[in-house]
């Protein structure tokens, strides 16, 4: 019994310190190390800047593909929209244009006639409905497919440039995310 009022009286007192001081020892864990915004840290997260940007292009990249899968074709526009609304492209345009070059090419392989490729780009691909809609929408996650495997290849292929360096690259981007103050998620 002594003992509990004890220990609430002590956490009481760390209550009342934390007040005073405007210090949260709960969150001083995660804090950002005191060198982290050296000049030595400068040199080391400019070495990771470029992997740092691939991975950002590849988070958006897998967000949109899975948006693809999930979503209906008349849909893709409005969620890839919501998903990025800092996007300064056009996705609708950009949507119809890798339809008809998906399309086209399968033309020139010869797996589909000039007629069906005149009604790819003839209709909206937000009409397109049954075996059409399914065979764009193979095209579409193809094209997000190899967006991914591209940045992971980029990001690889600067992780291995690190190594060649003699640098450690999970080093090198945990100082890159300290020395911007970001999240290492």
């Amino acid at each position: 019994m002594a003992g509990e009022e004890n220990r609430r009286i002590m956490e009481m007192q760390m209550d009342a310190l934390k007040d005073e001081h405007g210090v949260d020892i709960d969150s001083s864990k995660d804090r950002i190390p005191k060198n982290a915004r050296s000049a030595n840290n400068k040199k080391l997260a400019d070495i990771y800047d470029d992997a740092a940007e691939y991975e950002a292009e590849l988070k958006g990249f897998e967000s949109e593909l899975e948006i693809v899968n999930d979503s209906s074709l008349a849909d893709l526009v409005a969620k890839l929209n919501e998903n990025n609304p800092q996007y300064e492209g056009n996705y609708a345009k950009e949507i119809a244009e890798v339809a008809v070059n998906g399309v086209t090419h399968l033309v020139e392989k010869k797996s589909h006639s000039q007629e069906h490729l005149a009604l790819v780009e003839k209709m909206d691909f937000t009409t397109y409905s049954g075996e059409l809609e399914f065979e764009i929408r193979e095209i579409l996650v193809k094209r997000w497919e190899f967006l991914v495997e591209i940045k992971k290849e980029h990001i690889a292929d600067e992780r291995a440039e690190m190594k060649l360096m003699g640098m450690k690259p999970d080093h090198l981007r945990k100082v890159h995310y300290n020395y911007h103050g970001l999240s290492q998620n």
